[in-house]
């Protein structure tokens, strides 16, 4: 076959492609664009795998750096500014947490003996001046009242090594709270996350702590399979909430947070600042409060001062705890456990703690989600009262 004629077309493309200087083609020849492969530029051709390599290379590197300005380019997030007249003070702890809390003093002239420390959910949230509104007026019987946000969230500080967010910095923050106190005992009042804690702590210092009341509680860790399955008794009549934490956080999630959490969870490595993450919280309980009701046409402001790694790592923490259950299991102290119609923690989670503690009173209330302070802010005062009242010398009427 010689220069410029077309070889016999053949159905199968059997011939490995060469550069053309492989064909042992002699350079004084007509030239080489005149020349035909199967009706195609023979050069042109036998140079397609060399530019698609060197292209597919440029294409890679350049999508290889477009992912990861996109996952470490900081985001700013649309969250409104933490309410910093909710928090008055602040506590340097022996234990290196900086705390900020709010005091509500008793405004009787009879002082009941005990304090009651509030205890907020999350992991990372922080107090909320609707918790704070519904639960003032227990001053008028006397009570001293404390919110404190806790460690990584609200106004306290964040620690630079994500790591030590744990349940046991947690409980022994809350133990150095009590010890500033300078009371022999407290009552310890759980919201959701904040119950699971109360019950960390009474498993580690019960003699600390004289009442306990557990809103919403959350599910012990480790958790129990069998336990947290269980459906309530037919005299319960639980409903499911029309909007899940699950829903709020794919509604707003990103690649670069997603990220970010892998980081934190699987490395204990910290992508983010503080106020980049603790903004994302925000914008995410700006939508995940609505699982915590039963009617969604209720507005709730002010749910900011969100801690992202806090959060995060203590809820890490939370899987890998020691079981406490046993502590508990015989403990004489009384306690209060509420739930809300529409809560969106399982039935089985709240039996647990009616089991592990046999000196409870147990309180459902009808019409309200979650955040029972939000939609039964009466029913959820008076019941507690009571409650409380059980347990001094002053009669409640």
């Amino acid at each position: 076959m010689s220069i410029g004629q077309k070889p016999p077309t053949s159905s199968v493309l059997d011939l490995q492609i060469l550069p053309y200087w492989k064909h042992n083609i002699p350079l004084n020849d007509p030239p080489l664009q005149t020349m035909h492969f199967c009706d195609y530029d023979y050069v042109s051709l036998a140079m397609i795998p060399i530019f698609y390599r060197k292209w597919q290379k440029v294409g890679l590197l350049v999508g290889s750096l477009a992912l990861l300005s996109y996952l470490l380019y900081p985001r700013n997030y649309q969250a409104s500014t933490l309410k910093k007249e909710v928090i008055k003070q602040f506590w340097q702890l022996p234990t290196g947490s900086r705390i900020a809390f709010l005091n509500v003093p008793s405004s009787t002239l009879i002082k009941q003996p005990y304090p009651i420390v509030y205890l907020h959910g999350g992991p990372g949230a922080a107090i909320f001046p609707q918790t704070v509104e519904a639960l003032a007026p227990l001053s008028a019987l006397g009570f001293h009242l404390l919110f404190y946000d806790q460690l990584g969230s609200g106004l306290s500080s964040r620690l630079s090594d994500i790591n030590g967010y744990t349940v046991r910095r947690h409980v022994e923050d809350l133990h150095a709270i009590v010890n500033q106190l300078g009371t022999r005992k407290v009552i310890l009042m759980g919201q959701s996350w904040g119950a699971v804690l109360a019950s960390a702590f009474i498993a580690t210092y019960p003699h600390q702590v004289h009442q306990l009341i557990l809103t919403s509680p959350g599910p012990m860790y480790p958790i129990n399979k069998q336990a947290i399955n269980i459906s309530a008794p037919d005299s319960i009549s639980i409903k499911k909430p029309n909007y899940s934490n699950q829903e709020a956080l794919e509604a707003t999630t990103n690649l670069r947070m997603k990220f970010a959490t892998w980081l934190g969870t699987h490395l204990g490595f910290k992508l983010l600042s503080d106020s980049e993450a603790d903004a994302f919280a925000d914008v995410v309980a700006s939508k995940s409060y609505l699982s915590t009701l039963c009617d969604t046409s209720i507005k709730i402001i002010g749910r900011t001062g969100n801690g992202f790694y806090s959060g995060l790592m203590t809820y890490q923490s939370l899987q890998k705890q020691e079981d406490f259950r046993p502590k508990l299991r015989g403990l004489k102290t009384p306690v209060l456990v509420m739930k809300g119609q529409c809560d969106n923690q399982p039935w089985g989670a709240t039996q647990e703690y009616l089991d592990l503690f046999p000196n409870h009173h147990f309180a459902f209330i009808p019409n309200a989600g979650h955040a029972i302070q939000i939609e039964q802010p009466e029913r959820y005062l008076d019941t507690i009262c009571r409650f409380l009242m059980k347990g001094t010398k002053r009669n409640f009427k």
